[in-house]
């Protein structure tokens, strides 16, 4: 294990060998390597668990937001539409990269591996 915090690091978006380089070299490419370290970070792989995580938390923050305008002021569909469904775009964009960077230093904090059968 890391001595690093890897919840911390996630949402700092470092390197989650030594807490301290930048993980992203755009918005959701991770470096090869770790600018301040040299770690390899070539064999994280989140897949798709920080697109199912964002999806289910912002939706749910956009869905009660909608519900709770509706019953509380009573717009027209069209206003609430041009209010919430930007905000719930904008939402996840800012979520993603966070989420996935919690994920990738949790893969590393748990030495996490692909699985494969040993015959």
């Amino acid at each position: 294990m890391t001595g690093v915090n890897p919840i911390l690091t996630g949402l700092a978006c470092r390197c989650p060998v030594c807490g301290r380089g930048a993980l992203f070299r755009a918005y959701l490419k991770l470096h090869e390597t770790c600018p301040e370290c040299g770690a390899d970070l070539r064999a994280a792989d989140s897949g798709d668990g920080p697109a199912v995580f964002v999806i289910l938390i912002c939706g749910a923050i956009a869905c009660f937001g909608l519900l709770f305008t509706e019953v509380s002021y009573h717009p027209p569909i069209w206003l609430e539409l041009a209010i919430w469904l930007p905000l719930a775009v904008l939402l996840c964009l800012a979520a993603l990269p966070v989420f996935k960077a919690v994920l990738v230093t949790l893969q590393f904090h748990h030495k996490a591996e692909e699985g494969r059968l040993d015959r």
